[in-house]
């Protein structure tokens, strides 16, 4: 599955899409600036996928600050055996540059 832009995400988030969002950046990045992605820092992305089963072929979106984390957030996903998985390009710094 390709990659998405912050301008594809903001329209799936307009349009109510059936997808999840998870942000792997660090809690204090997450307190600081979010867009209510579900917050599973990469560090302990290993112990949660268990309970992400639902979403194994459903599309997940995988974000950090600029995209280098969230890389490898959907590499390790996908070697877990989900389907869908895509990583926001440009990670929040470009959120918000296009959108704050």
């Amino acid at each position: 599955m390709t990659d998405i832009t912050v301008e594809e995400l903001k329209q799936k988030i307009d349009n109510k899409a059936d997808f999840l969002l998870i942000d792997v950046r660090e809690d204090w990045e997450y307190q600081d600036f979010n867009i209510n992605g579900k917050l599973i820092p990469l560090g302990t992305l290993q112990g949660a996928v268990d309970d992400l089963d639902d979403w194994m072929e459903k599309e997940v979106v995988v974000h950090c600050k600029s995209g280098a984390r969230s890389a490898a957030a959907k590499d390790f996903m996908i070697k877990q055996g989900f389907k869908n998985v895509r990583n926001l390009l440009g990670g929040v710094i470009e959120w918000q540059a296009k959108f704050s």
